[in-house]
């Protein structure tokens, strides 16, 4: 069964890929569609299998030897425990999902049995990631969902803006995927071994071991914390490497939904869950990261608030999400923060799926304010996004009832409050205020697209459809996990049996009694973030429904403001100004005074160009008469006599 999980993408990828001319597009787009139905289905069976019957601890298949080399000993083998089965589920459904998506909504596109086979491609990297047994292979994994996501985001290669998206977003990874390498280093430098077993099951006797890096004497676990979260801060787009999220739109929407929502983006928040048995130790590093996504998810809910597109609404969206989520890996809430994964992993699919199904009704257009009215146009798609928006904005009445988001991103607020810390406190009113603004500019995408009147061109009204049924299908079943995801898993993830659940996959230590202590979080504490929710959906109605002129006459009296939210916190100018423009203007100097007054000078344009002067006037000598080849050796005979007498009466 884990086998077909595993390889059934690589297969179809393979498939369609190599064979697709052969295959024909439809065939291709069925093959690889249902190789992830079946995958999909499997790894449900497997979470059930593993998360849910305590007589199971994980499941450990060596595939072969990958590595050896002095006391480095890789095998390749596939590590199946209730992390990695939920993992299973959350990237195989959203896959299966979008690739049965795609069937209708890359109908047109001459290349699509290329997609189908990156995407299956991207699909099997991110299994490799989340089934590894040790750093190296997760790293190979790490590195393939990298390569993927560059194929994919610049998938419409002849787009000048689709190519500079698929490298920003490759070059921008490099620099956590560095930081994670160093990391890897580290760990081998220290245990010996990159063996997940080994590592952490000996990680507590190197607590107060020092390594001099840098100059510096810095505790061991400390260190390889840090690097390994630097590596899950590219990956995540976590803040200060965060800029190559949004530009990703680039590529087509079901590449940004399954980039959003199951792969590329949570393998960050993976991978310190993975590794809770090193961020356990290091109380420093916990607060780093609390730190980090805090701020994480207040820049990006705040971008959020005006952007116009309707796929970087989401995307910000994304970015904020992920916040929320290492915040909770931070205080130690790790199980709270792979429910927020597993459940975000629904709506945040079924919100970028359904901005798709508008953008093929609008015949691609993307700017929310030349839409409008569509909720008489694409009645379902609108309907499917009211449930993608509640569930996300968190939805909800405590102790009674609420959408998937609900449970777990107010799970993740209740803990940050009840971590009883300052960077914990700072984390807590961030959290409540991008609350707030995800439930505003989540409201406004619903009113500034499907209601008031319609501002899209005739031409664009006239062709707008509704879109068909393999489009739709996907959304109900994502619209049926984004309602019930939450209170169905809640008792599993994070209530009464999650110690059984997560018991042979994630490690706390004994001191830690976060999820004891969410359940007693203060009556207010419980109510802040639907009192938030409820403040951004009243503000929304009013700016965008009942007075819009409000909006307008905002961003002319705080056009400061307005611009730095628009222009995103100037992130992009910041980093051109720092890291770009000083290396082209090195390169500019090298190009001129190197190359052109140096090399090309002495070079093409010098010497050789004197030398083939040179030969041009000596080929003349080459005439084909016997006569002139004569008297030429004639003349270089006298002269070999002439300098040998020289030589001679020297």
């Amino acid at each position: 069964m884990y086998y077909a999980i595993i390889f059934l993408p690589l297969l179809g990828a393979i498939l369609s890929g190599f064979f697709g001319k052969n295959l024909g597009a439809r065939n291709s787009e069925i093959i690889t569609s249902g190789f992830l139905v079946i995958s999909a289905i499997l790894s449900w069976i497997a979470l059930y299998s593993i998360g849910f019957n305590p007589d199971v601890d994980y499941i450990k298949i060596i595939l072969f030897t990958w590595l050896q080399s002095g006391n480095l000993d890789i095998s390749w083998a596939l590590r199946i425990d209730t992390l990695t089965a939920v993992m299973l589920v959350v990237v195989n459904t959203i896959s299966s999902v979008v690739h049965i998506y795609s069937i209708g909504y890359m109908s047109n596109d001459p290349s699509r049995q290329r997609f189908f086979a990156y995407l299956s491609l991207f699909t099997f990297a991110m299994l490799m990631l989340v089934t590894s047994d040790n750093f190296m292979q997760l790293f190979f994994g790490w590195e393939g969902v990298g390569l993927a996501s560059y194929l994919l985001i610049g998938f419409w290669h002849h787009k000048e803006s689709a190519n500079n998206a698929a490298m920003k977003a490759f070059i921008v990874n490099r620099v956590g995927d560095f930081g994670f390498a160093l990391g890897i280093f580290a760990i081998f430098y220290i245990f010996g071994s990159l063996d997940f077993d080994y590592v952490f099951s000996n990680a507590s006797s190197f607590v107060n071991t020092d390594i001099n890096f840098l100059s510096f004497e810095i505790n061991a676990i400390s260190l390889i914390c840090f690097l390994l979260f630097i590596g899950a801060m590219g990956k995540s787009a976590q803040f200060l490497l965060h800029t190559w999220l949004p530009d990703a739109m680039e590529g087509p929407t079901p590449v940004s939904a399954l980039i959003h929502a199951a792969t590329m983006v949570t393998a960050g928040v993976f991978l310190v869950a993975r590794c809770s048995p090193l961020f356990e130790l290091s109380e420093s590093m916990s607060s780093m990261i609390i730190f980090v996504g805090a701020t994480t998810a207040f820049f990006a809910a705040s971008v959020a608030l005006v952007q116009n597109d309707i796929k970087k609404v989401i995307a910000y969206s994304t970015c904020s999400q992920l916040g929320y989520m290492f915040v909770a890996m931070g205080v130690g809430a790790y199980q709270i923060g792979m429910f927020h994964l597993f459940t975000h992993a629904f709506f945040k699919a079924l919100l970028f799926l359904g901005a798709g199904s508008v953008i093929h009704a609008m015949s691609n257009e993307q700017d929310m304010t030349k839409m409008g009215g569509l909720r008489s146009v694409i009645p379902k798609t609108y309907i499917l996004m009211i449930i993608g928006t509640l569930s996300l904005t968190g939805f909800g009445i405590p102790g009674v009832f609420g959408m998937a988001g609900f449970y777990s991103k107010d799970a993740i607020i209740e803990s940050a409050f009840m971590a009883h810390s300052g960077v914990s406190s700072y984390a807590f009113w961030l959290l409540v205020a991008a609350a707030l603004m995800t439930s505003f500019y989540s409201w406004r995408l619903i009113f500034l697209t499907f209601h008031g009147k319609s501002n899209a061109s005739e031409e664009n009204i006239k062709h707008a459809h509704e879109s068909p049924y393999v489009m739709l299908l996907p959304l109900i079943v994502l619209a049926v996990g984004s309602i019930f995801a939450g209170i169905y898993f809640y008792d599993s993830f994070i209530d009464h049996s999650w110690k059984e659940f997560w018991s042979n996959s994630i490690f706390i230590l004994e001191s830690n009694h976060i999820l004891e202590e969410i359940h007693h979080a203060p009556y207010l504490v419980k109510w802040a973030p639907t009192i938030a929710m409820i403040i951004g959906f009243v503000m929304s109605y009013k700016f965008y429904i009942k007075n819009k002129d409000i909006p307008f006459n905002l961003s002319k009296e705080h056009d400061l403001l307005y611009n730095f939210l628009y222009n995103k916190w100037y992130f992009d100018e910041l980093y051109n100004y720092i890291f770009v423009k000083p290396p082209m203007k090195i390169a500019k100097i090298l190009w001129i005074n190197g190359d052109e007054n140096i090399i090309n000078r002495y070079g093409p344009d010098g010497i050789v160009k004197r030398i083939n002067q040179i030969t041009k006037r000596i080929v003349k000598i080459q005439t084909g008469f016997i006569y002139h080849y004569a008297f030429s050796m004639i003349i270089g005979v006298s002269i070999m006599i002439t300098f040998y007498m020289f030589l001679s009466g020297n």
